[in-house]
């Protein structure tokens, strides 16, 4: 997620095996696909952010396979005739894992939606708070480039 979030494409790609297959609804493929796809998506819109919450796995490391339902939130900065609005999702990760060439990683995803909702954005008041460090994308965020010199936040 950090990787999706950040639009890091090879990073998002290390969380699956090259031949897995990846069926978040509106696309179902191979990790480049889906990859492609969801950072795609993404990148046209303000912001993204995706927080993990309980795990329920199950790991045969002899057999090197294993299954999981990972909870997720999400939220999306979308701007819909001029207004910015904030998209919420909630759901879950539905995975199969395998350990091959010395890497555990997805080898079969499916994502489920339970919740969803748009608001009217309500953040703006903190573009005028100096003190408030923004995130970044595309490389320019904070986490990405460690350049504590700069003071600057991303943005």
């Amino acid at each position: 997620m950090r990787g999706q979030d950040r639009l890091d494409h090879a990073l998002q790609m290390t969380a699956f095996h090259d031949d897995s297959d990846v069926d978040c609804g509106l696309l179902r493929g191979d990790p480049k696909a889906y990859t492609d796809f969801a950072q795609g998506f993404l990148a046209g819109m303000g912001g993204s952010q995706h927080l993990i919450g309980q795990m329920d796995l199950t790991v045969d490391a002899e057999a090197g396979t294993g299954s999981g339902e990972v909870y997720f939130f999400a939220w999306h900065r979308l701007t819909e005739e001029g207004e910015e609005v904030d998209l919420f999702m909630a759901g879950r990760y539905i995975d199969d894992y395998t350990y091959k060439n010395g890497k555990w990683a997805i080898q079969r995803r499916r994502e489920l939606i339970d919740w969803a909702r748009k608001d009217k954005a309500s953040d703006g008041f903190m573009a005028d708070m100096p003190l408030v460090h923004l995130s970044g994308r595309n490389g320019a965020d904070f986490s990405q480039t460690l350049d504590w010199a700069s003071g600057t936040s991303g943005r």
